[in-house]
């Protein structure tokens, strides 16, 4: 479904071109609220909540919109996506009024109610959950509590004082107050930072129900993916709106650049053949007239000028050689800020050189001060750690780049870091990272938060480390340098060992998984697709033990253990009818494409690609449960238990 907006850019995701299309009521489009949206041949009218018109917007000699101009229609979920310092934040202002627009205009059509959070918001200490709630919203409490219930906040957590709940826990009374106010259309800037898994995924399943229209600015693409139905990109002082989501979107980008670099190649091939007439025959007169038209036709061949982005993260991290044997072993590790109150008791876990592991569990059970600890940031309450003989650590810590000095350019900040390398090696470092030589002598208090974070992660990958302790590292990273991250920590041949809670992120690096829960830290033996489907159904599938010949799940009675054998045995038939299902629905898809083969349907190859990611997870999920049932019929026979089930 395709809008057309008076001189705006759309996708046609089928054709796969681009065009300017200016509709023959213009009035229609920029001065009422009717949009015209186009599926294919079908016109149909949706309700306009937002135009940008013509906007232009520029920082000092740098201009960030150019004439940029794009509308939200109500139902839209639109994904924003763009490179650190390219103008997504700075759009979101302007359209709050916090940002002056230099010339177009911003209009909000009658009817829309925009719902924003705030970056930093004051609350007082002692106002509790539900009285922030009624405050924020003017509603009556059983109203909030309405709201609030959607977010797992009920009962004691909403007479609790706001500033005694962890930063997840704050994050969904802030996203419950926002809701409570009734808005048609979000504007979410980056709203996964700092949120765990699970606050993550009941945020992502409240978006996917909200029926208003939704502008969402993340690098999280796994979010971005199955929260969003439409993709705006800001690039080259332009606006693009592709009604499609992220995948969707970078596939077609792929398909386009790949379109027009054969143009090209063709172009190319053509003036050079002409080229060779020319400079063979142009010195006799009875050809020099028939080379002088051929000159003409080069002179009329025009490439074009591929727009992908204009500049790419290229992000290499050397390491030292390698060899097999311990990185860090923590035996009995207590950690915390108070001997009386740790936070997390008798860690024994331990990794091996090269390991890339991620540390996962909820906002405030521990994940940043054990990372801080084992940097040596913070000291051990009890027990201890240690690391390998001559291993290099790095770290880098949540809130690093706001610590960063004050005074100073980035170049004297890199050259403090590393002052062993050379000018090539740190300008080519500070290139990936996409700082040019000019932002190099950008004094540190000017820079953005995504333009610190890269300068801290530049900084890093200038020292040659065996070990990186990396919180958090993709909060206030632009998409692209998250993807560039991720393929770089994936090649690292040292160990890692990180906290993140974006599911691609951690998807694509983590060999391992460390799960912090209850004040316990421990090896989590299923994949991170496990994991994940875990913290979606809360139903926990306990590890096996490590030690097989350990006599598993001890003092428990013989029907604790046929119960829950028999509740296992119910969700393995529950995922093999799914399963079942996905596969009859994807012979049906494939058998469709089979028949027609000369027609092409977005929605079913986009749905093709949904089944077999859905069937690799749940096939992950099978596997687990059925070395679950397979133990507890093991204990079943050891125990002496009957034929309680009548076998």
């Amino acid at each position: 479904m395709i809008m057309i907006d008076d001189g705006a850019c759309f996708v046609n995701q089928k054709k796969s071109w681009m065009h300017e299309i200016v509709p023959k009521n213009k009035e229609s489009v920029t001065g009422g609220s009717i949009a015209y949206f186009l599926d294919y041949g079908t016109i149909h009218e949706m309700s306009i909540l937002l135009q940008l018109q013509e906007i232009t917007k520029s920082f000092g000699p740098r201009r960030l919109f150019s004439a940029a101009t794009v509308s939200i229609a109500e139902g839209e979920r639109i994904g924003f996506v763009g490179a650190n310092g390219s103008g997504k934040t700075t759009l979101l202002r302007m359209i709050l009024g916090k940002e002056q627009v230099e010339e177009g205009r911003v209009v909000i059509h009658p009817g829309t109610r925009l719902g924003y959070l705030e970056q930093q918001e004051v609350i007082p200490p002692e106002e509790t959950v539900l009285q922030y709630l009624q405050r924020v919203s003017g509603k009556e409490a059983w109203e909030c509590a309405k709201v609030a219930g959607g977010f797992a906040l009920k009962n004691e957590r909403l007479d609790a004082p706001f500033a005694t709940l962890s930063g997840g826990y704050q994050m969904r009374v802030r996203l419950a107050g926002m809701l409570a106010r009734e808005p048609n259309l979000l504007l979410l800037d980056e709203p996964t930072n700092y949120l765990d898994l699970q606050t993550i995924l009941l945020l992502e399943e409240v978006l996917r129900h909200f029926r208003g229209a939704i502008l969402l600015v993340s690098h999280d693409r796994e979010f971005l993916k199955n929260v969003c139905t439409h993709t705006l990109e800001v690039a080259h002082e332009k606006l693009t709106l592709f009604a499609g989501d992220i995948e969707a979107y970078l596939a077609y980008k792929e398909e386009r650049l790949e379109e027009e670099r054969r143009y090209n190649k063709k172009v190319e091939a053509q003036r050079k053949h002409l080229q060779e007439f020319v400079d063979r025959f142009r010195a006799k007169a009875s050809l020099a007239t028939l080379a002088q038209s051929k000159m003409k036709q080069i002179a009329r061949l025009k490439t074009i000028d591929i727009a992908h982005s204009i500049r790419t993260v290229r992000i290499q991290i050397p390491v030292a050689p390698q060899r097999k044997a311990t990185a860090i072993a923590c035996k009995e590790l207590t950690i915390g800020y108070d001997a009386e109150h740790p936070i997390v008791r008798d860690i024994s876990v331990e990794a091996q050189r090269g390991d890339h592991i991620a540390v996962l569990g909820e906002n405030g059970q521990g994940k940043s001060t054990f990372l801080k600890t084992i940097a040596g940031e913070l000291p051990a309450l009890a027990g201890s750690f240690k690391w390998g003989h001559g291993l290099r650590v790095a770290y880098y810590a949540q809130h690093v780049p706001q610590m960063l000095p004050k005074q100073g350019s980035a170049d004297a900040y890199l050259r403090y870091i590393a002052p062993q390398a050379d000018n090539e090696t740190l300008w080519r470092t500070a290139g990936n990272f996409l700082f040019s030589k000019d932002d190099l002598e950008k004094p540190i208090s000017v820079l953005s938060g995504g333009e610190r974070a890269r300068l801290c992660l530049a900084g890093i990958c200038l020292g040659r480390y065996d070990v990186l302790l990396l919180d958090e590292p993709t909060n206030h990273l632009d998409f692209d340098t998250v993807e560039a991250l991720a393929e770089a920590l994936e090649e690292y041949a040292g160990t890692v060992i990180f906290v993140s809670h974006s599911r691609t992120f951690v998807s694509q690096i983590a060999t391992g998984i460390w799960d912090l829960k209850q004040g316990k830290l421990h090896r989590y033996p299923w994949p991170y697709e496990v994991y994940v489907y875990e913290a979606k159904t809360q139903e926990t599938l306990p590890a096996l033990l490590e030690d097989k010949d350990a006599e598993p799940f001890v003092g428990r009675t013989k029907a604790v253990v046929y119960q829950e054998l028999q509740q296992e045995k119910r969700q393995l038939k529950r995922i093999e009818k799914e399963v079942d299902d996905l596969q009859a629905e994807r012979r049906a898809i494939l058998a469709w494409f089979a028949e027609n083969a000369m027609l092409q349907d977005v929605g079913k190859a986009k749905r093709l690609k949904e089944i077999e990611e859905t069937l690799t997870r749940q096939e992950l999920v099978w596997v687990s449960l059925q070395e679950k049932i397979d133990a507890l019929e093991e204990e079943r026979r050891n125990t002496g238990d009957g034929d309680l089930d009548g076998n």
